[in-house]
């Protein structure tokens, strides 16, 4: 005997959270004002560019970049809302 029945309907898309997405937005501003301190420092001429202040200026700078990508998958995570 064949099976002759159809496959089942695709499932609707999950709902979002805008509670969670809000969140989101919000660390990932947080993890942003780092970076932006450092990029403060840097050019008003505080950090001299010594080799530890490069590396505390580089830091900085890749949490903002976490913060940058945590608000963009936020923002265009699938999900219809």
């Amino acid at each position: 005997m064949s099976d002759t029945s159809a496959p089942p309907p695709p499932r609707p898309p999950q709902q979002r959270n805008g509670c969670v997405t809000a969140l989101m937005i919000v660390a990932g501003i947080i993890l942003l004002l780092p970076g932006l301190c450092a990029l403060i420092f840097v050019f008003a001429g505080v950090a001299k560019m010594a080799s530890d202040d490069r590396q505390f200026v580089g830091a900085c700078l890749l949490v903002a970049c976490f913060g940058v990508a945590l608000i963009w998958w936020a923002i265009r995570r699938p999900g219809s809302g």
